[in-house]
């Protein structure tokens, strides 16, 4: 809870949680340019290996259905193949089929249970399922501490930051960061993570800071259009989310932001939380 010294109205932790959700679902919607991306925004997908070799996180709601559907049957012909059912996986979660992707994974994982990229995938669909404390098993075995992986370092972070746990979150993206200067996707998680705590002004800077990066992809500025638009600057995250999205998706998302603020009255915590900090300082 925040505590101030005169009468100003206090947020308390059950109130802040109750934004929490909205903030979440907002973060997922206007994180990726169609549907749904990854539930957990840290974690991204890589490239499904297609003729295009086109990262899934970028292709359209047409794009993914067509993958999905492709890979099904690629799947199906060849179950123990370790490249596709990674492919296969991300691609389910992509398309909100956590528990189908979990089911994919776990089976690669009996299939090759001391192979690293299949152990961080499957820590990815467990944190994708819910299944955390799972998640953060798999992440760290597939970690090789004499060569850290600055993606599973980030990767875990959003675990920590889901489960409630922003300070060891923030421990985590910061050693990242360490190991991948300025990178973009830390960068944004690192963002994220204050967005959750409704710290929405630090959050901007930290996205600021990744959306100047050239590595810089869709998912970092949408989450950019995110934290502008919660602060009530619909005009400008609406112009942030036009760069990435066709004008129809751009005005969906915007419109589903003051919707959500409005249904949720997150904005009005994240204000009043705001002038309760002022009043402490």
């Amino acid at each position: 809870m925040v505590r101030t010294a005169s009468k100003t109205a206090t947020i308390s932790s059950a109130k802040r949680r109750s934004a929490r959700p909205a903030l979440r679902a907002l973060a997922i919607l206007l994180a990726a340019s169609t549907v749904t991306a990854c539930a957990s925004r840290g974690l991204t997908t890589g490239s499904i290996g297609s003729p295009a070799q086109k990262p899934v996180e970028q292709m359209t709601a047409v794009e993914l259905d067509q993958a999905l559907s492709s890979y099904s049957k690629i799947y199906e012909r060849n179950p123990k193949d370790k490249t596709v059912a990674m492919a296969f996986a991300s691609i389910l979660r992509m398309n909100d089929r956590n528990d189908q992707a979990l089911a994919v994974m776990r089976k690669a994982a009996i299939d090759y249970p001391n192979d690293k990229q299949v152990l961080a995938a499957y820590g990815k669909a467990l944190a994708s399922a819910g299944q955390f404390n799972q998640a953060l098993d798999a992440l760290q075995r597939a970690q090789d501490p004499t060569q850290p992986d600055w993606r599973l370092i980030s990767a875990e972070g959003a675990i920590y930051d889901q489960t409630n746990r922003s300070d060891e979150a923030r421990q985590l993206y910061r050693k990242a960061l360490e190991l991948r200067p300025d990178e973009p996707s830390i960068l944004s998680n690192l963002g994220m993570s204050y967005v959750l705590e409704g710290n929405l002004s630090q959050a901007e800077t930290y996205l600021r800071q990744a959306v100047q990066q050239p590595a810089a992809d869709s998912r970092v500025r949408q989450n950019l259009a995110l934290v502008v638009g919660l602060q009530g600057r619909f005009d400008e995250a609406d112009q942030i989310a036009r760069r990435e999205l066709s004008p129809q998706q751009a005005e969906a998302n915007v419109a589903y932001l003051r919707n959500m603020l409005s249904q949720q009255n997150a904005w009005n915590l994240i204000k009043q939380e705001d002038k309760a900090k002022k009043a402490k300082q």
